[in-house]
């Protein structure tokens, strides 16, 4: 199976908003957004973080290799990102007590 799209709730309210109740009768194929913006394993956070932002979604397909790996939501790249700058926090505290 190859990945040829995505359809988000976001592709919904929109067709809905265009077509009204005749959306309920079409095919995903016509509502799912394409081409497909995605990331791969190995790519930094911050990178598709900025990739969502240009393309203003929220989920982001992971692939390697052709192969559909998962899917990241912008909110689990958030916490990754907050959960790093605490760290990050924690560590630069724990090296100024210990040079008091």
């Amino acid at each position: 199976m190859k990945l040829v799209g995505v359809f988000s709730e976001r592709d919904f309210v929109n067709a809905i908003a265009r077509d009204g109740a005749a959306a309920l009768g079409f095919d995903v194929e016509q509502l799912m957004s394409s081409p497909i913006i995605s990331c791969r394993t190995t790519d930094r956070i911050d990178a598709a973080l900025a990739a969502m932002t240009v393309a203003r979604i929220r989920h982001l397909p992971v692939i390697d290799d052709g192969n559909l790996k998962g899917i990241v939501s912008i909110g689990d790249l958030v916490k990754q990102r907050l959960d790093e700058k605490e760290l990050e926090a924690n560590v630069l505290l724990e090296i100024s007590r210990m040079r008091a």
